[in-house]
């Protein structure tokens, strides 16, 4: 494993600051902004209700988490999920982490991946804790070309207070519910590239948000990612009061991210529950394995069905029985017709009509004639 290139050092200021800042957030504050959420990708300039071009998804949930050889901890899993077109090129990301609720980080990895003919392009930025630091690994596959790797590493004493990813949308959703923060918010951070970086947070205020055709207050936030080198990556958070996103946008992209059912809108303006995991089109005739489990199943319970018939003949003369006491009287009312006929059957092993015996047939109610007669 190579050594990391040189990368700046923090003040110690600003980790100290970051520090008390995390400290004084409570389990319960941080238990409200566990819950999924599903935004649609759209065009900037769009209208709140054009045709979704793809999806965000985001849930935090609690979670078991083991490394090999450590106990097992309970900790709080993020995971996103994104897919639209970059530049016209079907693309799609995806986030997991696993967080204490102190927001360290345990272990995060981020994929994102470019659909290009005929060679796709896909990225890894795997992170994880470990007694001496913290460990990235970067990975890079183009197309069937080998995939390239490479690894470095931070010391315990670089990561004090120290915010990825998973970390930092965890942190937003704290700062969207108190709708308030300090001024000058800054933290330490490792950016989706595995670099040393920092994340600073600042509140644009209340305003107001189109959601679908209805309209809402949402608590604007900006948070910028800045590197040592390169033009700083800054994205706007608009939220609702109970912490949910009603829109993401980072500057610069031609899409964004927005909430468009507002359904889920009630009256206190309030988010009505949602599913844990969004709902997607499932086309099992084109997934082999499903539908080789459909095939197996089916011949399955047809043989099942088969054999309960076989052993149990007076089903068919039951059914039969039926039929012809049913298209005889022929009611107006078929579910009371069959609920009183099933009702006067005898015990099993004491056949009707089938077999030559007396059945009691139902007499139509009354004022309910057999529907054939005049």
């Amino acid at each position: 494993m190579e050594p990391p290139p040189e990368r700046p050092r923090d003040s110690p200021s600003v980790a100290d600051t970051a520090a008390e800042f995390l400290s004084l957030i409570g389990l319960k504050e941080l238990e409200r902004c566990l819950f999924a959420e599903t935004l649609a990708v759209v065009a900037v300039g769009g209208s709140p209700r054009d045709k979704a071009q793809g999806q965000w998804w985001m849930a935090a949930q609690w979670a078991p988490y083991q490394q090999e050889g450590a106990p097992m901890q309970s900790c709080i899993l993020v995971q996103t999920r994104f897919r639209g077109k970059q530049n016209g090129v079907p693309a799609s990301s995806t986030l997991k982490a696993y967080v204490t609720w102190q927001l360290e980080t345990l272990e995060q990895e981020e994929q994102e991946c470019l659909e290009l003919t005929p060679h796709p392009t896909e990225k890894t930025t795997h992170i994880v804790s470990h007694e001496h630091g913290m460990t990235v690994t970067r990975t890079l596959q183009e197309g069937g070309a080998e995939p390239r790797c490479h690894s470095f590493s931070y010391g315990r004493a670089r990561l004090r207070a120290r915010l990825l990813e998973g970390a930092s949308l965890l942190l937003l959703r704290v700062l969207a519910r108190r709708q308030t923060m300090p001024p000058g918010l800054v933290f330490p951070a490792i950016n989706s590239e595995g670099d040393l970086c920092t994340f600073s947070y600042s509140a644009l205020g209340i305003q107001r948000q189109a959601v679908g055709s209805a309209e809402t207050e949402v608590f604007v936030i900006r948070r910028a990612v800045r590197a040592s080198t390169g033009a700083p990556s800054v994205w706007h958070s608009s939220f609702l009061p109970s912490g949910h996103l009603a829109q993401l946008m980072q500057i610069g992209s031609p899409v964004l991210m927005l909430l468009q059912d507002e359904s889920i809108l009630s009256k206190s303006g309030r988010f009505e529950p949602q599913l844990p995991f969004p709902k997607e089109p499932l086309d099992w005739e084109e997934n082999m394995e499903l539908y080789s489990y459909f095939l197996d199943r089916k011949e399955e319970l047809q043989l099942s069905h088969a054999a309960y018939l076989q052993q149990h003949p007076e089903v068919r003369a039951l059914l039969s029985d039926f039929l012809q006491a049913l298209l005889h009287q022929q009611p107006h009312d078929t579910i009371s017709f069959a609920a009183e006929f099933f009702a006067h059957q005898r015990p099993i092993g004491t056949p009707f009509a089938s077999t030559g015996a007396a059945s009691p047939l139902p007499s139509s109610p009354a004022g309910h004639p057999p529907a054939n007669s005049k």
